[in-house]
């Protein structure tokens, strides 16, 4: 399991991960890898995250985009010194890759909307840190 965390426009963002063996299959080129991730609002106001952005990386170089409302059908929204945790996963045809990008919050008190970066956090068969 690896670890890492951002604070980026007031929110904190962390970011565990694991590699998911039972739902998995190595001789058909099929990883997958699940995510816990925390955003901890820091800010002394109330935000909603609206939208999420993801750049998701192979090490055969293939690049993908996914994009949409909320996280897990979800937009939280997330009082001063507030968190909510929410769980998912990326398939991949390779044995290590990488993610990141962004969410797009909005400030409940004027409706401005902001964008949150997520770190980059890898995916890796754990077999491979050895």
């Amino acid at each position: 399991m690896t670890t890492s965390s951002k604070v980026s426009a007031g929110i904190k963002v962390s970011v565990q991960t694991r590699y998911e063996k039972n739902f998995s299959n190595p001789s058909y080129h099929h990883y997958f890898f699940g995510y816990k991730i925390t955003l901890e609002n820091t800010n002394d106001y109330t935000v909603q995250l609206k939208r999420r952005h993801w750049y998701i990386f192979d090490s055969n170089g293939i690049k993908h985009e996914v994009e949409g409302e909320g996280v897990i059908g979800e937009m939280p929204i997330l009082e001063p010194g507030e968190s909510f945790t929410y769980e998912s996963g990326c398939n991949l045809r390779t044995s290590i890759g990488s993610m990141h990008g962004y969410y797009q919050f909005e400030r409940l008190l004027d409706q401005s909307t902001f964008q949150v970066e997520i770190p980059k956090f890898i995916l890796i068969l754990p077999e491979l840190l050895n």
